[in-house]
């Protein structure tokens, strides 16, 4: 049988740094000449991994083994278990589902979104992974977004969880970006001298840099990233700039990302900042304020302040408001974290599936409007309807409660409803997250939830605090 000369472990393979389980499984199978499929009945899985559109299994989806199953992968892959539980950082994560109760004994696996599991996932670079394991394949890695480039065989590492054929980008056209791979090193130390943590710089400044890039269309004096994204593209994007536009925006402002993330951790940026607001005299911001002219010099764009200083509700003046208020030792209201490090979920870009998904919708529906299956991925989605479900079966099994003492009546009844508020308003809270996150107006999403925009901002930012 195949599975007896799979499970005895004949063949090595080596994991990657950082791989994906599910990735290894398949590079195993690989190595064994069997498909994917075969050597994944070695695992009982009570559940289905998540798939595209198109019906095939979507890269970056994840597999969680119990103690069992991870035993039996240990064997399949030759080595010890101590080694892929330094390599696979899904390897040790522990699913009580599977890891108690009658059957805990059997070798068990549960389907999981890499991102609910270890954070963002992205292609490995084949030739790096030949170099490593022998072996020329597709390979998937938990890879954050501040280390996507090769600089090995000048590549840019394209996220896993998108239904799109690209596994990278050829940087050889643009070595800037290479470039900016190395600067990161320092900046990251720098946040750390800072007591920042050096993901959460990269991510403000990603979302900073990512709102000017939907804004660059309108900027005639915009010359850079047009040339680097036609460079990226092959040459040429052509008439699928739209796709290009969506495919290649990080490694395009990658290098002004970096910059970004750099001068919001000068100590002399943030004092042009406390400058700007007027120091011990308060004054509003003003268009043509130092800190934002020298933003825009330190990204290579001079004329750029004026226009990134009256970005309102953007990550770049929530940053500058959060300076403001530390310095001058204002609170916020009660659970504020008044961090200029930390951003509203509201703010943050879109990801390049949830940019193809809305592309596509735009053109399956000839026009500008999104569908909502298109722009909320099918896990959020499934959490409101489970939210609102479980809601309405709390108010079903109110019907008939009317006989007892008042005081046991009125409690059952209280309690019943207040569940089903409590409820509801989470699933208020994940509903408007997901049209905010899909890009329709935080205004419009408020008055439709019958709330001001400010207190949805609040609401939006505590679930991502809290979901």
């Amino acid at each position: 049988m195949p599975g007896r000369a799979v499970a005895a472990g004949v063949l090595r393979t080596a994991p990657l740094a950082g791989e994906l389980t599910s990735s290894l499984i398949n590079r195993a199978a690989a190595r064994y000449g069997l498909p994917a499929a075969g050597v994944l009945r070695l695992w009982t899985c009570r559940n289905s991994p998540a798939r595209m559109d198109g019906g095939g299994m979507r890269a970056d989806a994840e597999v969680v083994l119990n103690e069992a199953g991870r035993a039996v992968l240990a064997e399949l892959c030759g080595v010890e278990p101590a080694v892929l539980a330094r390599a696979l950082p899904a390897f040790t994560v522990d699913d009580p589902k599977i890891s108690k109760g009658r059957e805990a004994g059997l070798a068990q696996g549960r389907w999981q979104a890499a991102s609910a599991v270890a954070g963002e996932a992205a292609f490995a670079c084949r030739s790096c992974t030949a170099r490593r394991t022998g072996q020329a394949l597709r390979a998937v890695r938990y890879v954050p977004r501040r280390q996507r480039v090769c600089g090995r065989h000048g590549r840019w590492l394209l996220d896993a969880d998108a239904d799109q054929p690209l596994e990278h980008l050829d940087l050889r056209g643009v070595p800037e970006v290479v470039a900016a791979q190395r600067r990161w090193t320092g900046v990251a130390r720098r946040a750390v001298r800072a007591a920042a943590d050096p993901g959460e710089v990269f991510a403000l400044a990603h979302a900073v840099v990512a709102r000017w890039w939907e804004e660059a269309l309108h900027w005639h004096q915009e010359e850079i990233w047009p040339q680097r994204l036609h460079r990226v593209a092959g040459g040429n994007a052509g008439t699928d700039l739209k796709r290009w536009r969506i495919v290649g925006r990080d490694a395009v402002v990658f290098p002004e990302v970096v910059a970004v993330a750099d001068a919001l951790l000068d100590p002399a940026m943030a004092e042009l900042v406390w400058r700007d607001s007027g120091a011990g005299r308060p004054r509003p911001l003003s268009a043509d304020g130092a800190f934002c002219r020298r933003l825009g010099e330190r990204v290579g764009r001079n004329w750029l302040g004026p226009l990134s200083a009256v970005d309102y509700g953007g990550p770049l003046l929530a940053w500058m408001g959060a300076v403001i208020r530390r310095r001058r030792g204002e609170g916020g209201p009660p659970g504020w974290r008044d961090d200029p490090w930390r951003l509203r979920r509201e703010q943050q870009p879109a990801t390049m599936a949830g940019g193809l998904r809305v592309m596509t919708a735009e053109a399956h529906s000839g026009g500008s409007a999104t569908r909502w299956r298109a722009a909320v991925s099918a896990e959020h989605r499934l959490h409101i309807t489970q939210l609102v479900k479980e809601a309405g079966e709390q108010l079903v099994e109110l019907r008939g409660v009317h006989s007892g003492t008042t005081a046991e009546v009125a409690r059952t009844l209280l309690e019943h409803l207040s569940e089903s508020a409590a409820l509801i308003e989470k699933a208020l809270v994940h509903t408007a997250t997901a049209a905010v996150t899909a890009g329709v107006a935080l205004e419009e999403v408020a008055g439709w939830a019958r709330l001001s925009a400010h207190e949805l901002a609040e609401i939006v930012a505590v679930g991502k605090d809290h979901g």
